[in-house]
C-alpha cells in the first residue's frame, strides 16, 4: 500500500509539473507575439518619422523654411588663419531682389464686349491655378504635413 502511493505521488507531482511547465512556455509565447506586434508598430512610427525628418532636411524645404524666417544667403566666407591671418573680406549679405509679380489678365468691362454677352476669355477652360499660369513655381508641401 505504501509503494502504491508512492508511485500514485510522484506521477501526479510530475503530471502538475508538466502542467506548470507548459503554462509557464504558453505565457511567453502570448508575450513574445504581443512583443513582436509592439515591434511592428514601434517600426511603422519610426519609418514615419524618418519620412518626416527626411522631407524637413530636404534642401528645398531647408530654403523654403529659411525664406519665411527671413534669412538670406551668405556673401562671401572670411577664413582666420591659425596665425590669426585673416583671409578673404567680409561683407554683408544683401537680400536678393522680390520676384516682380506677373500681371493677370482679367476681363473687363470695358473690352467692348457686351455686358450680356459671355467673353472670350470667359468661353475657354478656366485656368486650374493663376499663379501656375503666370509662371511662378508654387512651393511643394512638405511629407507629413
Amino acid at each position: 500500500m505504501p509503494f502504491v502511493l508512492l508511485v500514485v505521488a510522484l506521477l501526479g507531482g510530475g503530471l502538475i509539473s508538466l502542467l506548470l511547465l507548459n503554462s509557464a512556455l504558453n505565457q511567453g509565447s502570448f508575450q513574445l507575439t504581443q512583443l513582436k506586434k509592439e515591434t511592428l508598430v514601434l517600426t511603422d512610427e519610426e519609418q514615419a518619422l524618418q519620412r518626416d525628418v527626411d522631407g524637413y532636411s530636404a534642401p528645398d524645404a531647408l530654403q523654403r523654411r529659411a525664406h519665411e524666417l527671413g534669412l538670406v544667403p551668405g556673401g562671401s566666407p572670411v577664413f582666420i588663419g591659425p596665425d590669426g591671418k585673416v583671409a578673404g573680406t567680409a561683407s554683408q549679405a544683401q537680400a536678393p531682389p522680390p520676384p516682380s509679380p506677373a500681371p493677370v489678365a482679367q476681363p473687363s468691362a470695358a473690352s467692348g464686349a457686351p455686358s450680356g454677352a459671355p467673353s472670350p476669355a470667359a468661353s475657354g477652360p478656366p485656368a486650374p491655378n493663376p499663379s501656375a499660369a503666370s509662371g511662378t513655381p508654387q512651393p511643394s508641401q512638405t511629407p507629413g504635413r
